[in-house]
């Protein structure tokens, strides 16, 4: 009986030694992706609240450098180059630290990660951009640090940084046209209907050459067997943006009888409503 005491308190004693508490952080972990133009990329950071403390000037310091959230460092990667301030930035990792002030911050992308919060000793020689951004007074209060992509464009994102009533926006550019027109280029020696199709579409939406965009889209519906309403709406938009009204109404009656034909509602809308305008300003041009 004296052994079976033992054992069972031998055992019990065991559990409590190996059995581990969880409980959830008090600066919850986000990682965030975003697609901006052809770059990828992904944020981790740590998200402290506010739980009723004074946030910028009190704790987080006016003047000193700060992880920029909590816990281990604020990282962003990028899978390809980049633009930060006016320094190009090389695709990879780098850690975010920022030194807030009342009216501006001072941002850096370090390209050190493995500090967990500042790097007891700062190497300039690791900052691979760096930029300072204006402070602007948000009207409401944001109780959780929030990091986020704002203002996306092929070629363009902000980095914004919310907290309490401060937002800051930091500006990065992406080599989005150079990368998609040096694709374009590397198959126009041999493309297919679908090339010429994407090609087109992004001059179109680009604001590039319409002259080629209008002879890549004529090419792309010369090659396809079978024809596609999505392919003549765009070949219309094409035409209405080089001034050749009539091509683009040729284009979207084509369009139109095609999208009713495949029972596509949105298409059969879209070229109505382009055509009423179309012909309308070709009556007054006439």
């Amino acid at each position: 009986m004296k052994k079976l005491i033992l054992l069972t308190f031998i055992c019990s004693l065991s559990l409590s030694v190996n059995a581990q508490i969880k409980s959830p952080q008090p600066s919850t972990s986000q990682t965030v992706t975003q697609t901006v133009g052809l770059t990828n990329i992904e944020l981790s950071y740590s998200r402290p609240s506010m739980r009723e403390r004074n946030i910028f000037g009190e704790l987080v310091p006016y003047g000193k450098m700060w992880r920029t959230g909590a816990n281990k460092n604020t990282t962003i990667t990028f899978d390809k180059d980049v633009i930060i301030g006016s320094k190009e930035v090389k695709a990879g990792t780098y850690a975010i630290f920022t030194k807030p002030n009342a009216q501006s911050w001072e941002v850096y992308f370090y390209s050190d990660t493995s500090n967990w919060g500042t790097p007891a000793a700062w190497e300039n020689e690791k900052v691979v951009a760096s930029i300072k951004a204006n402070v602007v007074a948000m009207p409401m209060e944001v109780e959780t640090f929030t990091i986020s992509f704002d203002a996306i464009t092929n070629d363009s994102a902000t980095l914004g940084f919310r907290w309490d009533h401060t937002y800051v926006a930091v500006p990065i550019s992406f080599f989005t046209d150079t990368q998609v027109t040096k694709s374009i280029e590397s198959v126009m020696s041999g493309p297919n209907a679908g090339d010429y199709y994407t090609a087109a579409v992004y001059y179109l939406n680009a604001d590039k050459d319409i002259k080629k965009a209008k002879n890549w889209i004529d090419k792309a519906i010369e090659m396809r067997e079978n024809p596609a309403f999505w392919y003549h709406r765009q070949q219309s938009l094409i035409y209405a943006k080089s001034g050749d009204k009539n091509g683009a109404i040729k284009a979207a009656k084509k369009s139109l009888a095609l999208a009713k034909e495949a029972g596509n509602e949105d298409y059969v809308a879209l070229n109505t409503k382009s055509l009423k305008a179309w012909e309308g300003k070709k009556s007054e041009d006439k």
